[in-house]
């Protein structure tokens, strides 16, 4: 899943562009070009101290990159999939009607706005449910569990029975543990290491660790030097049965997955 943040301050500057029709362009083509399965667009910065904006600047910037990812993939006679990264039903309502996107990327799981659910259930698209406390100004002071992975397993479990009982079948439903919201740096490895436990949920797990603090406080070094290191823990999340994941430098996670697939079938030879 190649990033398309439509935003002015996303933490990741490699990712961000403002709505711009060339940059735009040139960031969805490189995603396609780089063998991207999916492009997932946001116009609300969910950073570490991010601003809340109204839905309607939300909606013009996603529009935006819509619209260019429309115009592209006209031109080169293709269709990915499309995801939207909004917790409002509102824009998410808007751009399933008016783009056709298939999937939403809900960072809250529905949980500031429960009415996502019943767009999800009649619509048909595909949901992200992500694991996070209180809002991106907040979350960083949220971290108090006693067993991070237990609380955010139940957590989940918890939200996929609220979304069963709204209509959405189990097909369309996929989790987010959330690394980068509401987690220590040792919570974060602490639920790498449980992904595991999220698994017996018995639904696809998406993780977005590209490029994130998880990896560059450790190290001691900035995002734009990060990208081994977020391999490194790409690979990781794959043999942990991760399925999809939400990256920055698709070329790179491209290799990770096909290789990791490769490994897969040798090893199942033995």
């Amino acid at each position: 899943m190649g990033i398309v943040n439509c935003t002015p301050d996303s933490f990741y500057t490699g990712s961000g562009v403002m709505p711009c029709r060339e940059a735009l362009r040139m960031l969805i083509a490189q995603h396609l070009d780089e063998g991207a399965d999916l492009l997932d667009f946001g116009g609300y910065s969910t950073r570490p101290g991010a601003t809340d904006i109204s839905i309607e600047e939300e909606w013009s910037r996603l529009k935006a990159g819509l619209l260019a990812c429309e115009e592209i993939c006209r031109e080169r006679g293709v269709k990915p999939c499309v995801s939207v990264d909004t917790f409002r039903h509102e824009v998410a309502q808007r751009a399933i009607e008016e783009f056709g996107v298939g999937m939403i990327n809900d960072v809250t799981g529905g949980q500031y706005d429960t009415s996502i659910y019943q767009l999800v259930a009649e619509s048909g698209v595909q949901y992200v449910a992500m694991h996070m406390r209180g809002t991106p100004r907040t979350m960083q002071q949220l971290t108090d569990y006693d067993d991070v992975v237990a609380e955010v397993t139940a957590w989940l479990h918890e939200r996929t029975k609220l979304m069963g009982g709204a209509g959405v079948d189990a097909s369309q439903i996929i989790l987010d543990p959330g690394f980068g919201f509401a987690k220590s740096l040792e919570q974060e490895y602490q639920l790498l290491a449980g992904v595991d436990r999220i698994r017996t949920l018995g639904f696809p797990i998406l993780a977005g660790v590209s490029r994130k603090s998880m990896i560059t406080r450790p190290l001691g070094i900035s995002k734009e030097a990060a990208l081994p290191a977020t391999t490194a823990l790409h690979w990781e999340l794959l043999c942990r049965g991760v399925q999809i994941l939400r990256v920055h430098d698709v070329a790179a996670a491209r290799q990770t997955v096909d290789l990791y697939n490769y490994y897969e079938k040798i090893a199942l030879q033995r």
